[in-house]
């Protein structure tokens, strides 16, 4: 077996570069966001499983509710034991469930195995922005935080394009093990990343902290899921409990997972739902649009995802040139109410759509709504990593993650049930319709709250 140092030196010098390194993360990490694969392969796993459009919720519910709630935990996790290490657990983690899933033979167990690779996920997740950031340093890190976005973008692009043509050829398993593979290439090629710094005398997880998180986020978001039900009552008054049980936990840890104080700074804690709002106003896309496309005559798989690509495409071109820019030219808080702005703008072109839309206005849509999410999250990154201590970088990038997954899964819940109410009384088209205008709303919601915040800040 060759070992680092026996590398040839060109070798050894080329896995220590710093593009390298960068780009062997960003593989690590499509990992999980070639998840948008699985979009596009909606209709074919519920003609597989003979399910209807509403029970493919559950689908994204299982993975990104699994992640979500153990992003900050694995957050800290990383700032203690180190972030590559963690990193490097995900990725053989990931490939590991990636292969269960595809081989799954019901679909309950598809849930189960779904929810192990929401684990993987977690493990990568939580470590991504932390790596990238280490390696430019603070006098570069919105740089840093752009190119992270990009790169995570480009997986959001990839997915449907990929997962279209792979599911027309091998179906919907192929969606799922296509990615093992370039989870084994990075856990393989991926060396020479910083030495996390040594852990300090009582530096420890707080693993009572963690399982109350932990329990407090899944049964939030469980609440979300079944707000029609009254066993959402019970879920939220658990998550209540779990969470009050994690903050006065927190308040007396020597080494919280995450400061308490840090959601008293003036508009941080509003950001964070702004975060939540305009997340779950730009997932209608990547639950709806699949369904639009496949009632489209004329188009093939191929073709709808290329389409779909279109809305993460947005997020490939604005993140990095937002990030040369962010701090300098135009703020970050300016870049964040742009963003929620342009999401809300590009729902709206969408919701204009009939089965005589032309190809192209229908990609305009979603580049304007992809170019609007991307410059949301690199400014909403960034200002959350320069609010949080150095020390505790995985967990200011597990928050930024939190809130996105956080309004995905509420996505999952509400935008449904909105659709499915609609479509009661109304066509597919119109009740599709009428959907996108009230995420348009939610996102213009997003902005005028961002902008009355800066304002009263502003003026205090």
């Amino acid at each position: 077996m060759i070992t680092e140092p026996d590398l040839p030196k060109a070798s050894a010098g080329l896995f220590r570069s710093k593009g390298w390194q960068v780009a062997m993360i960003g593989i690590g990490t499509a990992t999980a966001q070639l998840d948008t694969s699985v979009n596009i392969a909606f209709p074919a796993i519920t003609r597989s499983f003979d399910l209807g459009i509403a029970d493919i919720q559950w689908v994204v519910i299982c993975y990104v509710l699994t992640y979500a709630s153990l992003l900050l935990a694995l957050g800290r996790v990383g700032d203690t034991v180190g972030h590559a290490v963690v990193f490097r657990v995900g990725l053989a983690w990931s490939a590991t469930a990636l292969l269960l899933v595809a081989c799954s033979p019901s679909y309950g167990a598809m849930l189960g195995f779904r929810c192990l690779q929401g684990v993987g996920a977690a493990l990568v997740l939580s470590c991504g922005v932390a790596l990238v950031t280490s390696l430019y340093g603070e006098e570069r890190r919105s740089r840093a935080l752009g190119i992270y976005t990009m790169m995570m973008a480009i997986g959001w692009m990839l997915g449907p394009l990929l997962g279209g043509a792979l599911t027309a050829i091998w179906d919907w398993p192929a969606v799922f093990w296509f990615r093992i593979p370039i989870a084994v290439a990075a856990l393989l090629l991926l060396r020479g990343l910083p030495v996390s710094p040594p852990r300090q005398a009582g530096d420890r997880f707080d693993i009572i902290g963690g399982i109350a998180l932990v329990l407090g986020l899944v049964t939030m978001l469980l609440a979300l899921n079944r707000v029609r039900e009254f066993s959402a009552v019970w879920f939220a008054l658990l998550s209540a409990a779990a969470l009050f049980a994690f903050v006065v936990r927190e308040k007396r840890a020597a080494r919280p997972i995450i400061a308490i104080d840090i959601l008293r700074l003036p508009g941080f804690a509003l950001l964070n739902l702004v975060s939540v709002l305009a997340n779950l106003a730009a997932f209608s896309v990547w639950l709806l649009v699949p369904y639009f496309l496949a009632r489209v005559p004329g188009y093939a798989l191929v073709g709808n995802g290329a389409i779909l690509a279109a809305a993460a495409a947005g997020a490939v071109l604005a993140a990095p040139i937002a990030g040369r820019f962010v701090g300098r030219s135009i703020s970050a808080e300016r870049l964040a109410i742009m963003g929620a702005a342009a999401i809300g703008a590009g729902l709206l072109l969408i919701s204009v759509w009939t089965e005589q839309t032309p190809t192209a206005l229908r990609v305009a849509g979603l580049i304007v709504q992809g170019v609007g999410l991307g410059l949301f999250q690199l400014a909403y990154s960034d200002i959350v990593t320069a609010a949080l201590p150095l020390r505790d970088r995985g967990v200011a990038g597990s928050l930024v993650l939190l809130t996105r997954t956080l309004g995905t899964v509420t996505a999952a819940s509400i935008v449904l049930m909105a659709f499915e109410i609609l479509q009661h009384h109304h066509s597919f088209l119109e009740a599709f319709q009428r959907t996108f205008q009230l995420a348009a709303l939610l996102a213009f919601a997003a902005a005028g709250l961002l902008a009355f915040s800066a304002r009263r800040i502003g003026a205090s």
